[in-house]
């Protein structure tokens, strides 16, 4: 697809966190080649800030679940006379945007039976299909992403509730998905082993983290919770003034790794083949590459089927902190 004269594009993208700014990239990289085309965006409500202030957006349209605000956007986007849709959901929403759009689409391979294949029979059509945000870029053919990483900008008026104290190291430990997440126990006892040698753990989650959070602060003495109500400019703020965070594959993985700031990710159920490793940022990520039963799923699961976690467990907080100091070190 060449978009070479094209005037004014619609990028369909309606959830979730990460997959938004993952888009960053192409919204990016478009702009650059193309500095007088016009992008508007489509997402849900709730993730209208992670593209707020990005500059290369002229437009913002959140996909709301009542009906008559439903309809008028369908009205708008016909109104417009797009050029191109850039369908990157590509599902039952996404495809009744387009349709009410009534402009050229293409969209987004999600790649569904190679996906399927590798987590019920372990064949791997996908070692070359590369991360995410160049899988976008696929969608319009050769189209070229640049170098750089994902984005998300903030306002200016946003203040941490961090001083300048210069060894705070990040925490988020929740994810949507239990096999997804490295142990509380395990972030409690590295958290314990960086507070002996100084550091000082700051805790980061959003509206379903409170509990882990909290539970985490209790066990972890003198460290900070500031996990709050998915105010994702107050915790990209005080993000910014970490060493470098701990995380699991979720969210505000991305959210750190669009920040650039250091981390080191754990990755349990999932794999690399999936597209969702941080992209173009510094990073480590600990796996148990070993096992044969990875992955069992593509997006995560409630319980470990084989009941015996290895994926998270043999990940052990000795090694994490090894690994953490090996990115202390380099900067």
């Amino acid at each position: 697809m060449d978009i070479s004269g094209k005037k004014s594009i619609l990028i369909i993208r309606l959830s979730s966190l990460g997959d938004i700014l993952l888009t960053t990239p192409l919204l990016r990289s478009v702009k650059k080649r193309y500095p007088d085309i016009k992008i508007d965006f489509v997402l849900k409500e709730q993730y209208k800030e992670l593209l707020q202030f990005n500059p290369h957006i002229s437009r913002i349209y959140e996909y709301k679940t009542d009906k008559v605000e439903k309809k008028a956007l369908f009205k708008t986007l016909k109104e417009n006379k797009y050029d191109l849709i850039v369908d990157l959901q590509n599902n039952f929403r996404s495809f009744k945007l387009r349709r009410a759009a009534n402009a050229p689409a293409v969209k987004f391979n999600k790649k569904t039976l190679s996906k399927f294949l590798l987590v019920k029979f372990k064949y791997n059509r996908l070692r070359n299909a590369g991360p995410i945000p160049k899988r976008y870029a696929k969608t319009l053919g050769n189209f070229q992403l640049d170098n750089g990483g994902l984005e998300f900008f903030l306002p200016g008026s946003t203040k941490s509730m961090l001083g300048d104290f210069n060894k705070y190291i990040g925490f988020a430990p929740g994810s949507r998905h239990f096999t997804k997440m490295w142990p509380k126990q395990y972030y409690a006892d590295l958290g314990n082993q960086l507070m002996s040698k100084g550091y000082l753990v700051v805790l980061f989650g959003g509206k379903s983290d409170i509990q882990i959070c909290y539970e985490l602060s209790v066990k972890i003495p003198g460290s900070i919770n500031l996990c709050n109500e998915d105010q994702i400019f107050d915790t990209a703020t005080d993000m910014k003034k970490c060493r470098a965070i701990v995380c699991n594959d979720s969210g505000l993985m991305h959210i750190a790794c669009s920040l650039n700031i250091p981390m080191l990710t754990f990755f349990g159920s999932t794999v690399k083949e999936f597209g969702f490793m941080p992209y173009n940022c510094k990073s480590l990520v600990m796996e148990n590459a070993g096992l044969n039963c990875r992955p069992c799923t593509h997006i995560g699961r409630e319980t470990c089927p084989k009941n015996h976690f290895r994926c998270m467990m043999e990940l052990t907080p000795k090694s994490a902190f090894d690994k953490l100091n090996t990115i202390l070190r380099a900067q």
